[in-house]
């Protein structure tokens, strides 16, 4: 791991990850209904005006996603190892929880698959990808601003939760009890 790797661009870099993250992503996406979609990127009852906050976290992420794509994979070294572990685990837990989230009924908060353990896996397994990114690249610049980044997330999930909590009521209420926010003991 290096604080600041030498950038460069290449067939090897970060950018590979990312582009099979988002495409996994988009092609989970388009077996969504249009209800289903909606529900899925909902904001209603969230704050919009976050300001300073919203575009901090999206700054943090932009100069993360600079990072990664221009950071070479450090192939065959511990850490890109891990960093695969941690992206293929977290790549599989999104899937499978965007799965879950689609088979739904949408007049029912989710409470089944990987949201039996955690109240928000989608969270906690793009983090982990992202992580996993970001060690297989090799940059502690990258997972600093992930981390960080993470951190703008949870006050976004905060507000999600409070959404739901009025969408549902007290079965949700119910649920948020019984599951931890992110995970095990969280």
């Amino acid at each position: 791991m290096e604080l600041f790797p030498n950038p460069g661009f290449g067939w090897l870099n970060g950018w590979i990850l990312i582009v099979l993250f988002f495409a996994v992503y988009g092609i989970i996406l388009l077996t969504f209904l249009k209800k289903s979609s909606a529900r899925l990127f909902d904001r209603t009852g969230q704050r919009k005006n976050q300001g300073l906050r919203r575009v901090s976290a999206v700054v943090l992420m932009l100069i993360w996603l600079f990072l990664v794509c221009v950071t070479p994979l450090k192939i065959g070294e511990v850490v890109f190892v891990i960093g695969m572990i941690l992206f293929t685990l977290g790549l599989a837990g999104f899937v499978s929880a965007l799965i879950t989230f689609r088979n739904t009924p949408l007049d029912q908060p989710v409470t089944r698959g990987l949201y039996k353990i955690s109240r928000h896996p989608q969270q906690v397994a793009v983090s982990f990808a992202f992580l996993g990114m970001s060690l297989a690249s090799g940059s502690w610049t990258a997972t600093a601003f992930m981390v960080l980044g993470f951190f703008g997330i949870h006050r976004k999930i905060l507000k999600e939760e409070e959404a739901c909590l009025r969408q549902y009521g007290e079965p949700y209420e119910e649920y948020m009890e019984r599951i931890p926010r992110y995970f095990v003991f969280f």
